[in-house]
């Protein structure tokens, strides 16, 4: 998790240094328990090594991947509680999701952790209760309104390295229009 993020750190040096210093210091074991207990989930290791090292960024001025902001433990608990008070409302009742396969069909899933955030309700998940065929600790994207869940890599250590790749050759840019870190294709 090092390699990746010195990675991305040094990318964010020389072409993006405002997301950088967006980025939080690491969280501490105490940190990852406390949301572990509030979210009733055991974080994989790769996610909490990851989060030891930046623990998100301190506020959304800069989205960091596809301009999204990359949520802190914090900010994971306060969208999860969202999203887990309306399934516990019934608000998702009868509704499914149309998923990649691995992806339960379900519009929400309290085993599904946002990692990121766009402003409009929409995440890159964590997926700590895939359907069959599919991986625990996999990320997904899922959006508030399209049935739509796409699997984007099959765990967070892959999630993260194709995100340092990317950048690295030449796939991101620095875009005004979207206040942050967005695919070349998308300006």
């Amino acid at each position: 998790m090092d390699e990746i993020w010195d990675r991305i750190g040094a990318w964010l040096d020389a072409n993006a240094p405002d997301v950088k210093k967006s980025l939080n210091p690491g969280a501490t074991d105490k940190d990852i328990a406390d949301a572990e207990a509030i979210l009733g989930v055991s974080l994989p290791d790769d996610v909490k090594a990851s989060y030891k090292i930046h623990n998100g960024q301190a506020e959304y001025d800069m989205g960091f991947i596809n301009s999204r902001e990359f949520l802190s433990l914090k900010r994971i608990v306060d969208e999860w509680d969202v999203w887990n008070d309306l399934l516990q409302s019934g608000d998702f009742r009868g509704a499914n999701s149309k998923p990649d396969a691995g992806i339960k069909d379900d519009w929400w899933n309290a085993g599904w952790i946002p990692l990121t955030y766009d402003g409009s309700g929409n995440h890159d998940c964590l997926d700590l209760d895939p359907a069959p065929g599919g991986n625990v600790g996999q990320i997904i994207e899922m959006w508030h309104d399209d049935a739509d869940r796409a699997l984007l890599a099959p765990s967070f250590t892959e999630w993260l390295k194709k995100f340092a790749d990317d950048l690295e050759a030449g796939e991101y840019v620095i875009s005004e229009d979207y206040n942050g870190l967005v695919s070349k294709d998308d300006v």
